[in-house]
C-alpha cells in the first residue's frame, strides 16, 4: 500500500467517525434540522459550520501549492461558472437530502448499519448515477 492510499483510508475512517459522533447518520436529525418550520433542531449548522472553516482554510492553503503534503499532483477544480447543470444538480440533491433526511457520503457509512432505508437510498443514488452517466454520455459527451 501506498502513503497516499493509507492516509485516504485514514482521513475516510475520521470523516466516517465524525459523522456517526455528530449524528449526520441519522436521517431524524437531518430532518430535524432541515424542519425551521416544525421543532427545528439547530445542532447540525454547527457541524455543517466547522466543515465549511476547515474546507476555507485547506482550499487556501491548497491555492498555494503545487503538490499536495505526500507528494501527489495537487489536482484542484479549475471551472468556477455557475450553470444549468450545476443549479439543476444541487436543486435534485438538495430535495433528495430533503426528502430522506440522507447524504450520500453519511449514507455509505450508514450502510455498516444496514438500515434498509439507507441501502433503498444508496441504491437510487447509484442508478441515478448511472443515468447521469448515460444521459451525458448521450448528450454529447463529458464535460
Amino acid at each position: 500500500m501506498t502513503k497516499s492510499t493509507i492516509a485516504a483510508f485514514a482521513i475516510g475512517l475520521l470523516f466516517g467517525l465524525g459523522l456517526c459522533v455528530s449524528g449526520m447518520i441519522l436521517p431524524s436529525k437531518v430532518k430535524g434540522f432541515l424542519d425551521v418550520a416544525g421543532p427545528w433542531d439547530p445542532s447540525l449548522a454547527f457541524v455543517m459550520g466547522g466543515a465549511v472553516g476547515v474546507g476555507l482554510i485547506a482550499f487556501r492553503v491548497a491555492r498555494g501549492r503545487s503538490r499536495a503534503l505526500l507528494g501527489d499532483e495537487m489536482r484542484l477544480p479549475k471551472e468556477r461558472r455557475i450553470d444549468a447543470p450545476l443549479v439543476v444538480g444541487a436543486t435534485i440533491f438538495g430535495i433528495g437530502w430533503g426528502l430522506g433526511g440522507v447524504c450520500p457520503g453519511p449514507a455509505i457509512v450508514d450502510l455498516a448499519f444496514l438500515d434498509p432505508q439507507v441501502v433503498v437510498f444508496v441504491l437510487a443514488m447509484l442508478a441515478g448515477m448511472a443515468l447521469e452517466k448515460g444521459a451525458r454520455g448521450f448528450i454529447g459527451g463529458a464535460r
